[in-house]
């Protein structure tokens, strides 16, 4: 997509009588945990706090990070996870994962987490009614990274998605490894050809073959209350963005127990359409409306395994879209419920489809008033919908990176304005939408005509059949 030079940032559309108002919370592009209200002010900034994501909890206390390991040696591999106050001050802090001893570095404890954690009593991180989670007490799930050889899967020395659980104190009390998992997968064989000779290979030479960006557990739902154990409370769901995979593991036997991807060539799977690069795959959390049904944020771009095409040489990252879409999927019949795709905000398919499009990280969130909050994470731009598709807030991060020069966001969470007491709440004044054609900067000149012409026997625009490519329709 072009992007102009010069466009609004902030809040820039807000109709404060549809939206669930309250705080966001983000991590403003090398700055640090940033919480903003409804108009874009900023309520907290928790300078240079690192956030892969950052949550808040009920009480106003924040998780971030306070550091990241060096990428000659690890990849996105976070020091610790910390719980901080309002005023900046540490309550909580993990690192005690692994003893790290990189050349040139003091040896030191890491926690190497990435991408994303759960504190007990909320199942996803993101506020539920009657779901806070504990602030001073209770189990925290963390999905971290170990380093393996596993030549049943490469040769290359692979990173590896490790998830544990640990206690207030700290103690490791659970741990899972995805690449103990490899033939519950459902590689074929070109899949797992292709892996074997690049298993996503990263800069350091490791192998980040599976790339789990989410986990959560699925809390109390529906699904289970009616007998079917696969969706037990204490499962585990989550996406491997490199493989298309979503999947939920039994906490207890370990085993994978659902699973979509990573073949959408047949059956429902084929009905729902190829999922590309996913970030944020959760089950809704019950009291939420679509209670149950899984939210996804199918990125496109690149990704997955399989046969060599004309776009994929060698077979990896075999699948390609230059579009994203928000999926919400009944996991018990595998039919799409709702989703929100670039028609579905008015952008034509496939021409300017890419103005809803992140290729990496992102976020979709379920409002108590059935709306979504949608992180599109690569342009910054964070947008709540209605069910019905209307953009009723939309806001651009405005904070750019040195090292990393955009304003991506990797994923927001919006909370209501009671988790912060330390603050009042502040005014909301709605923000109408501008007319971009009739928006000009200081000495630019209407779009009015100053001379109109007419010219003789022409018949006027008709269809669109001047196109080199077919309208994607509903």
């Amino acid at each position: 997509m072009g992007t102009p030079s010069v466009h609004p940032m902030g809040t820039i559309i807000y109709k404060p009588e549809k939206c669930f108002n309250g705080y966001t919370l983000f991590q403003a592009n090398e700055h640090g945990a940033t919480l903003i209200d409804m108009n874009g002010g900023v309520v907290n900034h928790w300078h240079n706090l690192e956030g892969f994501p950052n949550k808040l909890l009920p009480n106003g206390d924040v998780f971030g990070c306070r550091g990241q390991r060096n990428s000659t040696y690890g990849w996105q591999d976070y020091k610790d996870l910390v719980q901080v106050t309002w005023d900046g001050k540490v309550r909580w802090e993990f690192k005690k994962n692994q003893y790290i001893e990189d050349p040139d570095h003091e040896p030191e404890w890491m926690a190497r987490q990435h991408h994303d954690y759960q504190r007990e009593g909320n199942p996803v991180g993101y506020y539920v009614p009657g779901m806070d989670a504990k602030t001073d007490s209770g189990n925290t799930l963390i999905l971290t990274h170990t380093d393996v050889v596993a030549p049943e899967i490469s040769l290359h020395k692979l990173i590896s998605d490790r998830m544990i659980e640990v206690d207030w104190e700290g103690n490791i009390i659970w741990e899972w490894c995805i690449h103990d998992h490899f033939d519950e997968l459902g590689f074929d064989e070109a899949a797992k050809n292709a892996i074997a000779r690049n298993p996503n290979l990263v800069k350091n030479g490791l192998g980040d073959w599976m790339h789990i960006n989410c986990m959560s557990v699925l809390g109390p739902n529906k699904w289970y209350d009616a007998g079917d154990e696969r969706f037990h409370p204490d499962n585990i769901i989550f996406d491997g963005r490199q493989t298309n995979i979503i999947a939920i593991l039994d906490k207890k036997t370990g085993k994978l127990v659902w699973k979509l991807g990573p073949d959408y060539s047949t059956g429902k799977a084929a009905e729902i359409g190829q999922i590309i690069g996913q970030h944020h795959a959760h089950m809704i959390p019950k009291g939420l409306p679509g209670e149950g049904n899984i939210l996804i944020f199918d990125n496109g771009g690149w990704a997955g395994y399989g046969a060599p095409n004309p776009v994929s040489p060698m077979g990896v990252n075999n699948a390609h879209r230059d579009y994203s879409r928000i999926l919400e999927i009944d996991p018990t019949t595998m039919e799409i419920v709702w989703q929100c795709r670039p028609m579905d905000l008015g952008y034509m398919q496939p021409f300017i489809a890419d103005h809803f499009y992140s290729c990496y990280i992102s976020s979709a969130q379920r409002l108590p008033n059935g709306n979504t909050l949608i992180t599109q994470g690569e342009d910054g731009r964070l947008i709540e919908i209605t069910p019905e598709h209307e953009i009723v807030w939309e806001y651009i991060s405005p904070y750019f990176g040195t090292h990393i020069t955009t304003n991506m966001v990797y994923r927001a969470y919006r909370y209501p304005y009671d988790y912060v007491p330390q603050v009042e709440k502040p005014e909301e004044v709605a923000i109408a939408p501008v007319d971009n054609t009739d928006y000009r900067l200081p000495g630019a000149k209407s779009k009015e005509f100053r001379r109109f012409t007419s010219v003789d026997d022409t018949e006027g625009y008709g269809d669109v059949s001047g196109f080199c490519l077919t309208i994607e329709e509903d």
